[in-house]
This record gives structure tokens, C-alpha cells and sequence, in this order.
């Protein structure tokens, strides 16, 4: 099994091995994120095509642009998301999620992380990933971050889930029709306020006014 690993940020300085941690102070400094981007952008130049020769590589059924979430919007637990996604350099599409449930875990969940985790309340956010374009996005994967009461980032950027608790899963290799879904977890930590919301914030449309579910 992979271990789990932490690094923590202080004063723009890397330490540790696989969280990572901003200032207390509320700067959200930190490593650019390796997760999935999401862009407003359209999804592909325009070009010429014909009944015949239209390829399944292209995406099919594309939500028009007024059904897609606008960024900036805020959503209950349960309330269903459909946002543009891209994954790595070649994945793209357009996907929904719902956010079910933001579940608060105990700090010996953390335990797994080594001593760089005491004294972290893990939260664990689960929701479904859902296929709507109809694109190729197979072993592609999503992370949503936890929003503290009250506003505001965690400072904690976790690598890896818990299996037991909190299993982050990519797509199935079948997550390339329409309406194909799995299920999936996204840890998030904190050593001050509750977690209570979560939010999507993934490309330039959303980094700065995210999708946000909470209660």
C-alpha cells in the first residue's frame, strides 16, 4: 500500500514529506496543485464535420453554456454541479458533482501521516463525479478542498486518502459515455475552525470565485 505523505509550508519554506500546511494567518501560499483543472473555455476550436465521419472522440451532448454552474455559485450538500473539466493535457469534457456528504473523522485517523499531522481533524468530503459530455475521461480524478466555518481555506493541502475512511478513486476505465459515475472522497484537515463546506476552484473561471456546497 502507498504510505501516505505530508510537507508542510511555513513562511513560503517546504518541510515535512506530504501535507502541505499554508500560515496560520490565512495567506493560501503554496505548491501549484497537480490535481484536474476545470477552464470556462470552449472546448474546441470549431471545425468542419459530417454525420458520417463524426468520431466519438469529439464531446457529444455538450451542456448549453447556461446550463454549465457559474462560478461563484453556492450550493447545499446534495445539490448537483455541471462544471467544464480538464485533466492533464489530453482529458477533457464536462462533468457534474454532487457533493453527499462532509463527514468530520478523529485525529487518529491522521496517524498515518507521521507527527506532522498531530493535533489535524480530518474531514472527509464525499461525492459523485458523474460523465456529461460523454468524453473520454477514464482514470482522470477530481479533488475538492474544505472551506472552514466562516470562510476561508484550511492551509492544508493533503497527498493521498485513507482507504478505510476516505478513499480518494480515479474515474473507471468505462468513464467515457454519457452518464457514467463512480464515487469518490477528497480529504481535507484542519487544526482550527470545522470544516464545513467545499468547494470547487479549478481553472481560471473558478480559482478565484468557486463552486461552493456546504450546509
Amino acid at each position: 500500500m502507498r504510505k501516505a505523505r505530508i510537507a508542510v509550508v511555513a513562511a513560503l519554506a517546504t518541510v515535512g514529506l506530504g501535507i502541505t500546511a499554508c500560515d496560520d494567518g490565512g495567506d493560501e501560499a503554496g505548491p501549484a496543485k497537480e490535481s484536474p483543472t476545470a477552464s470556462a473555455e470552449a472546448s474546441s476550436t470549431p471545425q468542419e464535420r459530417t454525420p458520417a465521419s463524426d468520431e466519438g472522440t469529439e464531446e457529444k451532448d455538450v451542456p448549453a453554456a447556461e446550463d454549465v454552474t457559474k462560478p461563484g455559485t453556492k450550493l447545499k450538500i446534495g445539490d448537483r454541479a455541471v462544471l467544464p473539466f480538464t485533466y492533464g493535457t489530453s482529458k477533457k469534457g464536462t462533468i457534474a458533482v454532487t457533493v453527499t456528504e462532509i463527514e468530520k473523522g478523529a485525529e487518529a485517523d491522521m496517524a498515518k501521516f507521521g507527527d506532522k499531522a498531530k493535533g489535524m481533524t480530518p474531514y472527509f468530503i464525499r461525492m459523485k463525479v458523474e460523465n456529461v459530455g460523454g468524453t473520454d475521461l477514464s482514470y482522470s480524478s477530481l479533488k475538492l478542498d474544505g472551506v472552514l466555518e466562516g470562510g476561508g481555506g484550511t492551509g492544508v493541502i493533503l497527498i493521498g486518502g485513507l482507504p478505510d475512511k476516505c478513499d480518494s478513486k480515479s474515474a473507471p476505465a468505462d468513464f467515457k459515455t454519457k452518464g457514467a459515475s463512480f464515487e469518490t472522497c477528497s480529504l481535507s484537515a484542519t487544526k482550527t475552525a470545522p470544516v464545513s463546506a467545499a468547494e470547487f476552484d479549478e481553472g481560471d473561471a473558478y480559482s478565484d470565485d468557486p463552486v461552493v456546497w456546504g450546509n
